[in-house]
């Protein structure tokens, strides 16, 4: 890591103390109270107190020392460009089913950063492994409480989790678990899942382990992984592992499994803790479990209860159609895009959508050619892929998945503006993650997609992802 410079501001909110005490964006804020800032966590964590003495270097180069007084959650109105100012911790694993390895070449220089900083786990939800912490990070851990973080797991026993992360010298993560335990942090924690690798009685043990140490691990997921043509052909060459897709036979052996572990969960914390990926749901032909079921959707940016959260949206849309019917919109065309893996729920949601409104919806699931038909989700669909399939789309309004966005909204995974697949297309575009967003964008007309509210690891932006003023500091 670099030596610690301060954060540039990238933005400061009208009328804000910061706009007051003439802080302008390109101004450099370096310490408060004498400790150097490395990045949007010390800058919350260190700016919440009542009264604060900041230390700007001023976009000419002048030195200025700003004290501030203030509610101590008052937040002094900077955002930054990056969020980390001395770098970023890089990726010391070498799993081979790790999705950056799949991604065709040519894309933007960002999606190929292979991060893997608990800093971004704190500040954004990306999961990160944990096996490149020093003993400075832990004190850090401590001192600041960053919680909760997104790890990671893949498999407790330490010898099957070296082999997964391709590092011999990963150390073993259930005592990382049980020493964030004892300071009192909470954790949400991921296992990829390969079949004939990671699962079966490995799998039964992984969780065994995790769910004994609830509330210290509030969620895990499982999720199936994911591979490009690309990444399919690495795996097989280098470690001689197929990275099977799921079958329906293995989806509902996997969702009896995680229903065993959810009700012993729910008996003894009034949780379900363990969740599936909505895929295997899908794969298996097996209705997704109710709302209840998910814990409040903690790792929903995961693929866990985003089908759930889709019907759940619907059934408030319909009631709310036929407690005050309305035929405004009747004859209306639109046409919807989607990864095929929903496209199936979606069609029949889009059925009921058309006799309760009047409104003509067109469904378009489309196969991805950015990384091949086995990736079948809507977020990693190409602008190019969405061109392809609706261009020359007669429509009163063509809806795409803010999902397939970045976090900015601005760009598609493989750059394509809005602007320029909107053109392509030849219909006026909306963004929409829901059939509420759908309907609100027929009444309203289509509105430009804010950024998101979090990314989760999808960090294809052109710069490093920008920091909201608020929100970030979580005080135990």
């Amino acid at each position: 890591m670099k030596e610690p410079e301060g954060g540039i501001v990238s933005a400061v909110s009208p009328e804000s103390l910061a706009e007051r005490a003439g802080i302008v964006p390109g101004d450099t804020i370096v310490s408060i109270d004498g400790h150097v800032l490395r990045d949007a966590v010390d800058y919350q964590f260190y700016a919440a107190e009542p009264e604060i003495t900041a230390h700007f270097r001023k976009i000419d180069g002048r030195d200025d020392l700003v004290v501030f007084e203030k509610d101590p959650d008052e937040d002094l109105g900077l955002s930054f460009g990056q969020a980390t100012w001395d770098g970023v911790n890089i990726c010391n694993n070498n799993c081979f089913f790790c999705f950056l390895k799949g991604l065709p070449k040519g894309l933007r220089k960002p999606l190929y950063l292979k991060d893997d900083d608990y800093r971004l786990s704190f500040l954004h939800g990306n999961f990160v492994t944990l096996t490149n912490l020093d003993e400075d990070d832990w004190k850090r851990l401590a001192e600041q409480r960053l919680s909760p973080l997104n790890i990671s797991v893949h498999a407790t026993d330490l010898n099957l989790r070296r082999h997964l992360l391709g590092n011999p010298q990963a150390p073993d993560i259930v005592t990382q678990l049980e020493r964030l335990k004892n300071l009192g942090l909470r954790v949400h924690t991921q296992i990829v899942l390969t079949p004939g690798v990671n699962d079966g009685d490995f799998l039964k043990q992984s969780l065994s382990d995790l769910t004994s140490l609830y509330p210290t691990v509030e969620t895990i997921s499982v999720v199936p992984v994911g591979a490009s043509p690309r990444l399919e052909s690495w795996s097989k060459e280098r470690d001689g592992i197929e990275l099977i897709p799921p079958e329906r036979d293995f989806c509902r052996s996997l969702i009896k499994l995680v229903s065993s572990f959810q009700r012993r969960c729910e008996e003894t914390h009034g949780q379900s803790v363990v969740q599936c990926a909505d895929e295997y749901y899908l794969v298996a032909g097996r209705r997704v479990p109710s709302a209840r079921k998910y814990d409040g959707f903690p790792q929903y940016e995961n693929g866990i209860g985003m089908v759930r959260t889709l019907l759940e949206d619907w059934y408030k849309l319909r009631r709310r159609l036929r407690s005050k019917p309305t035929t405004a919109y009747s004859g209306k065309t639109i046409a919807i895009a989607c990864g095929t893996l929903i496209g199936p729920v979606l069609s029949r949601i889009l059925t009921e959508f058309t006799a309760e409104t009047g409104i003509h919806a067109s469904l378009h699931p489309i196969k991805n050619t950015l990384f091949g038909n086995r990736v079948n989700v809507s977020g990693l669909l190409g602008g190019a892929d969405f061109v392809s399939a609706l261009q020359g789309t007669a429509a009163d309004l063509v809806l795409l998945p803010r999902t397939s966005l970045d976090y900015f909204g601005e760009h598609f995974l493989d750059s394509m503006s809005i602007a320029e697949v909107e053109a392509l297309i030849g219909a006026p575009l909306a963004f929409a993650t829901s059939l509420s967003e759908v309907f609100e964008a027929l009444e309203i007309g289509p509105i430009a997609p804010k950024p998101a509210s979090a990314t989760n690891g999808a960090f294809w932006s052109q710069s490093l992802m920008e920091v909201p003023n608020e929100g970030i500091w979580k005080q135990e």
